[in-house]
């Protein structure tokens, strides 16, 4: 869940950053508009998988700490 999350995160603020700079919603791009229904569930899902993120803030054990 945290690595889907994550990959999520990421895929949003490219995707945000390509807005920021260019002006280009890849997402709309890709499927069909900001308004068409796939468009609109990858926003939600982003938005959902950054909201799960936030539970990395306040998670003792770090991925630099797995080995030990």
């Amino acid at each position: 869940m945290d690595f889907i999350s994550l990959l999520l995160v990421v895929i949003g603020g490219i995707n945000w950053g390509l807005i920021g700079i260019f002006q280009f919603d890849l997402v709309a791009y890709i499927f069909g508009g900001q308004a068409a229904v796939v468009s609109r569930i990858i926003y939600t899902l982003v938005g959902l998988a950054a909201l799960w993120c936030i539970s990395f803030f306040f998670r003792e054990h770090s991925c630099l700490h797995r080995g030990e």
